[in-house]
């Protein structure tokens, strides 16, 4: 039901009152000058609310981007502790460029603009900010919007649907050939920290992130079977990782002298409930082998490399690096074109005979 109330002010002009009342909808009210303009808000509002839009559109015109900032640092971000470090200080940009819009004003154009802007100035310490880094600013603020529209049922949709993300270079594949790998374990082997050698052979042979190898606990360990379980990786989902070899050896012997003041496999010295720090102790090694350009993660590299050389193929990679697609392997895929060349050769000779 709608109604029109006419109303006369002292100075004789007139204005016109609409309201729109709909069964288990709050009632909607309106002030025009014009007549026909009143007419025209009763039919689009009207229309609006039978199609769910008109509420969406309303709570749109009265949050600001920066309130949405701060309702998903506030309650979203403490469920995300992993990524809440590096996203906090990305949302409060967001909010430093836009945060006085209210959300019904916010547009692609508008996120462009601060798009362009953060690919063009330098970072804090002075570089360039690279691309995968602006679509990391991209993707904390991409999320917060569809909390947005699909939670609080502030937006009607994301206006970052429309925004392309810059293109990203393609993947670093950083790996050691066999001598840097000798003289790298080699000096790794003679470091002053005894848990430099055996940490870097785990990762190199298990492809497990530093964050995952520091954070193992004992109980997580089955030295008699061979394998080990990651809780906390970085996509969410328990791994298992098969233990074997030098790996497997040096962990045993590593039992053998485990601290029982805590229940980390490599704590630190000063404080045995943190993991150990061995940055300075790996980066001591990679001077005294002389390898440039070469940084923690890039052991994991040489995992998903090495597997790939000797046969294994991209989802066998993902499997045990802990990615769900195939999309982050496939840079490794040029690295085993002997073994597809003899998959397929084995095939034509399977079928057709040998020639």
């Amino acid at each position: 039901m709608a109604t029109i109330t006419e109303r006369t002010a002292q100075d004789g002009t007139k204005t016109y009152k609409a309201e729109v009342r709909l069964k288990g909808y709050p009632a909607q009210r309106a002030t025009f000058k014009r007549k026909t303009d009143a007419k025209k808000w009763i039919q689009d509002t009207e229309s609006a609310i039978r199609e769910g839009r008109h509420f969406k559109t309303t709570e749109a015109k009265k949050h600001t981007l920066g309130d949405l900032v701060d309702r998903y640092i506030k309650d979203v971000l403490p469920t995300k502790p992993k990524q809440a470090y590096a996203q906090r200080p990305q949302l409060e940009r967001w909010k430093a460029e836009l945060g006085s819009y209210v959300l019904a004003d916010i547009t692609p154009a508008l996120i462009v603009e601060c798009r362009d802007k953060l690919l063009a100035e330098p970072t804090p310490r002075g570089a360039q900010r690279t691309p995968a880094t602006v679509v990391r600013y991209m993707a904390a603020l991409s999320h917060a919007f569809t909390i947005a529209v699909n939670e609080w049922q502030w937006l009607e949709d994301s206006p970052m649907r429309k925004v392309k993300k810059p293109k990203e270079p393609k993947g670093r594949v950083r790996w050691l050939d066999d001598g840097e790998r000798e003289k790298l374990l080699q000096a790794c082997k003679a470091s002053t920290n005894p848990l430099l050698y055996p940490c870097v052979i785990l990762a190199m042979s298990t492809g497990m992130r530093q964050g995952e190898l520091m954070g193992l606990k004992w109980q997580d360990v089955n030295l008699k079977d061979g394998y080990l379980i990651l809780h906390e990786t970085k996509n969410g989902e328990r791994r298992r990782i098969p233990l074997s070899g030098l790996g497997l050896s040096l962990l045993k012997e590593h039992a053998k002298v485990r601290r029982i003041d805590t229940t980390l496999l490599f704590p630190s010295e000063r404080n045995p409930q943190k993991p150990i720090d061995l940055r300075k102790a790996y980066a001591g090694a990679l001077r005294q082998s002389d390898i440039a350009d070469f940084h923690w993660h890039d052991l994991r590299h040489c995992t998903a490399s090495y597997l790939a050389m000797n046969g294994a193929s991209l989802a066998e990679i993902a499997e045990i690096l802990g990615h769900k697609t195939l999309s982050m392997v496939k840079r490794y895929a040029h690295l085993s074109d002997g073994h597809v060349s003899s998959v397929v050769a084995s095939m034509n000779e399977k079928i057709f005979g040998g020639v």
